[in-house]
């Protein structure tokens, strides 16, 4: 188990950054993690790092640039997004300690924050993967999967590992021809009778 760093030396640059256009703003409740994730591969495929500035977003594209405002205190710092989550009440970003260092919220373990896109594909266009259920039994997703397929396709099931436990995850992926449509989305959440969140695979 590698020792974590003081947090000195994992004191990210911060302060008040420029004004920059953002693609996308959310304001919400951020948390952080580290151990026990730390070296665990990330749902981006590659190897999270607790020590560097990246960040788990529900939908927001892999490799999006987002600028991260602590409401409480006016702390700005800009991470990555390499992972899914967080998938706790209304919680809506996941920080790496580093990340979390530099908002000064390790203390008090969560914060009020503004979420500012600063670049990154658009969340509104591209290649989109809907999230209609996530369960803890396999059987489970299995159901619903089969369910779906009668009207939608492809569906899938992905394994994802969440701070809180072991998920499998039933995603939608529009065909070509859903594509042109540009509902398959819509037409997914409107079945589980949710939002129509989509986020790019």
């Amino acid at each position: 188990m590698q020792p974590l760093p003081s947090p000195s030396a994992a004191q990210p640059p911060t302060g008040s950054a420029p004004s920059a256009p953002s693609i996308y703003v959310e304001q919400g409740t951020a948390s952080w993690y580290g151990l026990p994730f730390h070296g665990r591969r990330a749902a981006n495929g590659e190897i999270f790092d607790m020590n560097t500035l990246v960040a788990a977003h529900r939908t927001l594209p892999f490799g999006s640039i987002l600028r991260v405002t602590n409401l409480n205190n006016g702390r700005q710092i800009e991470v990555r997004v390499i992972d899914r989550g967080p998938f706790v009440g209304d919680r809506v970003l996941d920080l790496a300690r580093a990340a979390a260092i530099g908002l000064d919220m390790i203390g008090t373990g969560t914060a009020p924050v503004r979420i500012e896109m600063l670049s990154g594909p658009s969340p509104s266009v591209g290649n989109f993967t809907v999230q209609v259920g996530a369960f803890t039994d396999r059987t489970n997703a299995e159901r619903l999967r089969e369910r779906l397929l009668a009207r939608y396709q492809p569906i899938f099931i992905q394994d994802f590992d969440a701070p809180n436990g072991h998920f499998y995850r039933v995603r939608g992926r529009p065909s070509s021809k859903s594509r042109r449509r540009a509902t398959p989305c819509r037409g997914i959440a409107e079945y589980r009778r949710i939002p129509n969140i989509c986020s790019t695979a």
